[in-house]
């Protein structure tokens, strides 16, 4: 994989986001998992990978208007 400055550079072609064409369960999750959550803030997220992992540090917001 190509490296600019010691960082990755993105290749899709073998990141974790999809498995046999479709999108991986955990991106499906996390998804998932952000329209539920409707208003809030996902401070840390753990990607081993290129697969998201776990969600460290979740706020949600509630809105009174």
């Amino acid at each position: 994989m190509a490296e600019i400055a010691g960082a990755k550079v993105f290749d899709p072609r073998t990141s974790g986001l999809r498995v046999r064409g479709e999108l991986h369960p955990a991106w499906a999750r996390l998804m998932q998992f952000c329209a539920e959550l409707g208003h809030g803030e996902i401070e840390k997220l753990k990607i081993q990978d290129g697969v998201p992992v776990i969600a460290d540090v979740v706020r949600e917001k509630v809105k009174f208007t």
